[in-house]
């Protein structure tokens, strides 16, 4: 008698057992993890996707407190801590004083991290949302893009 697979293993094309959203949404994350780490490992980047996080926001945001950093990729402190600690000992980033508040400290990236992140990593991202987004139009696309937005801004929203 044959058993049912689990719908953690069913796919998107499978009517028996079509994944719920927060299923799809979960594999879809998983799937482009794992696809931007193996194209930092193409480019022999020593990156975890969270570090390439790291930098990617480090780049948008220039020098912040390692509290926005951390907000800003959803980590906790104590997670940040020890990223931040790996990135600088790989001489990707540093932490510097703040100029008003010496007890404070800002997170910049380094000029091998700018490198790092315009010449190869920021590549890599485009890389694997073009291969995730190429059996679809422009037009759907940008519906998707604002779709997954509004979702995140109605779970966001505390109202």
């Amino acid at each position: 008698m044959k058993t049912e697979a689990p719908l953690l293993h069913s796919t998107p094309g499978d009517p028996a057992h079509p994944p719920s959203l927060g299923m799809l949404l979960n594999m879809v994350r998983a799937e482009i993890v794992r696809a931007v780490e193996a194209e930092l490992a193409k480019q022999d980047l020593d990156l975890s996707f969270t570090q390439f996080l790291i930098l990617k926001k480090a780049h948008q945001l220039g020098a912040v407190s390692a509290t926005e950093l951390a907000r800003a990729v959803e980590l906790d402190g104590g997670a940040m801590t020890r990223q931040l600690d790996q990135l600088e000992r790989k001489g990707l980033l540093r932490r510097t004083p703040h100029a008003q508040d010496r007890r404070a400290l800002r997170i910049e990236l380094t000029s091998a991290g700018n490198a790092v992140w315009q010449n190869s990593a920021s590549l890599c991202s485009e890389r694997v949302m073009a291969a995730a987004q190429r059996s679809m139009t422009s037009t759907e696309q940008a519906r998707l893009h604002d779709y997954l937005g509004r979702v995140l801004s109605a779970l966001r929203d505390k109202n």
